[in-house]
């Protein structure tokens, strides 16, 4: 065991150096952010045709450098017969314009997220749907960081998701470790792992270990995941993300 933990640790000072980098380097493109896709990619059934309930949790690498580290979540829902979507996220450059960073409205729910392609994290449909739809509007409108955001180690867009998912356990939404905020509990120690199972301990998402039948295991280190998951088996890293394994 000892001799494996200097290469763990290598290993995360590596990934904390290649965000304080990538952090440094100048963007100029992120001044044409506004011309990137946000064409629907197909993911959501479409709600004129579609009359049961649904649930979506969407996540796509974010925008620029930032997509290099981690990806941007939201979640959309479509209460049965309704004829549109209602998406719940937080948006970061709200907070510059002094307007609350938590946005709740009617749009398209599976478009690019400024270019990127988005992956379709959980799904649900069916007559017991418009019950959890319920829970998961309860639990965005009481979410405590509305007005506060900061890229690392949170409160962000993920940090919202997760809170969500923690209000509403059966969702056994199960973020991935490129979710970067996930972990972030403010000045609480302990709490339900995200998904809403199992338990976690993080300082304010810097460190932190947490224990689920939804997520498995993982240990966080200055915001970075490292995790294995027994059904299916697979492991999980920053950066990269959750991969399978094969046996």
């Amino acid at each position: 065991m000892r001799r494996t933990l200097p290469g763990f640790f290598l290993l995360l000072l590596l990934n904390f150096i290649v965000f304080i980098v990538l952090a440094a380097i100048p963007h100029h493109a992120q001044a044409q952010w506004w011309k990137a896709s946000r064409e629907p990619v197909g993911l959501a059934p479409d709600p004129a045709v579609t009359p049961e309930a649904i649930i979506q949790v969407y996540g796509a690498r974010a925008y620029s450098w930032r997509g290099h580290l981690g990806i941007h979540t939201w979640i959309a829902v479509k209460p049965t017969q309704a004829k549109s979507y209602t998406i719940y996220e937080v948006i970061g450059w709200l907070q510059r314009r002094q307007r609350p960073v938590l946005a709740i409205y009617e749009n398209v729910p599976d478009r690019r997220w400024y270019g990127n392609m988005p992956e379709l994290l959980l799904e649900k449909r069916g007559d017991s749907v418009d019950a959890l739809i319920e829970k998961i509007d309860q639990a965005a409108r009481s979410y405590p960081y509305a007005r506060n955001y900061t890229l690392w180690p949170g409160p962000n867009s993920n940090t919202f998701t997760a809170w969500v998912s923690r209000a509403v356990p059966e969702l056994q939404l199960d973020l991935p470790p490129t979710a970067i905020g996930k972990d972030y509990l403010g000045y609480r120690l302990v709490s339900q792992a995200p998904s809403g199972s199992g338990f976690q301990i993080s300082v304010f998402g810097l460190m932190g270990v947490l224990v689920s039948a939804v997520e498995g295991v993982e240990f966080n280190l200055l915001g970075l995941s490292f995790g294995v998951d027994l059904d299916p088996l697979a492991i999980k890293l920053p950066l990269v993300g959750r991969k399978e394994l094969a046996w």
